[in-house]
């Protein structure tokens, strides 16, 4: 009678073929994306290691870690071996890494281009499942003096009520504005209603002598810059 092979955990892996050992021998940038999430999980279950956990996980999200990033506690916690504790655990991992780019973005200070705006942007707006609508407020020099959420809606849109956007800046004597919104269908183009509202925006910042130097929609990696395309 034949009986399945036991299964072998990481602990009986050679050495240098475990995660922890693996990123002390040869470095952090050595390991896998599953190699990692492994060290953040610690154990697998009855039927995977850790790292074949992780692979599982990751292959469900098309092993993007943006859309790692979009999942829930609770959402995690439907993989098998995945509890709560393991799923808060990857959850603030992740967070911490979203801030850093925040961080990093935020320390060019100065906006030279749509990019800079963007990378400043994208950390807070990319991985959402519901659409936001932020601003940066520029001196005249072009450098941020605030960051500031506008407004938060559902899945196909947000409201925006171009008055709160101004007294922010007026609050803060911008000289001028960036606008920027997401959109989490991953479609970048701008809908009429977007173009739309840019103008209004524009306009009214015309009066008040607060330039809108452009308006970003963010689809995780990607963006459209109303100032690129020439529609300001």
């Amino acid at each position: 009678m034949l009986y399945p092979p036991e299964k072998s955990g990481i602990k009986s892996w050679a050495e240098a073929d475990r995660p922890r050992e693996k990123l002390l021998l040869k470095g952090k940038h050595i390991l896998s994306d599953s190699e990692l999430l492994a060290i953040i999980i610690g154990s697998g279950n009855k039927n995977q290691t850790a790292v074949e956990l992780s692979k599982a996980i990751l292959s469900a999200y098309e092993n993007d870690l943006g859309g790692l990033a979009r999942m829930s506690v609770p959402e995690l916690m439907k993989f098998r071996g995945i509890g709560e504790a393991k799923a808060i655990g990857i959850v603030a991992a992740l967070e911490l890494g979203r801030r850093r780019r925040e961080n990093e973005g935020m320390n060019k200070e100065k906006i030279h281009s749509s990019n800079d705006a963007f990378e400043i942007l994208q950390p807070l707006l990319s991985d959402l499942k519901h659409e936001e609508f932020w601003v940066l407020l520029l001196n005249r020099a072009n450098k941020i003096i605030k960051k500031q959420q506008i407004s938060m809606g559902g899945i196909a849109g947000t409201v925006v009520d171009p008055k709160i956007i101004f007294k922010f800046a007026l609050d803060y004597m911008a000289s001028s504005i960036i606008l920027c919104h997401n959109h989490p269908s991953g479609n970048h183009q701008p809908s009429e209603a977007d173009i739309r509202l840019t103008k209004k925006i524009r306009d009214a910042g015309n009066f008040l002598d607060i330039t809108v130097l452009d308006h970003l929609i963010i689809a995780d990696q990607i963006f459209y810059s109303f100032a690129d395309e020439g529609k300001l």
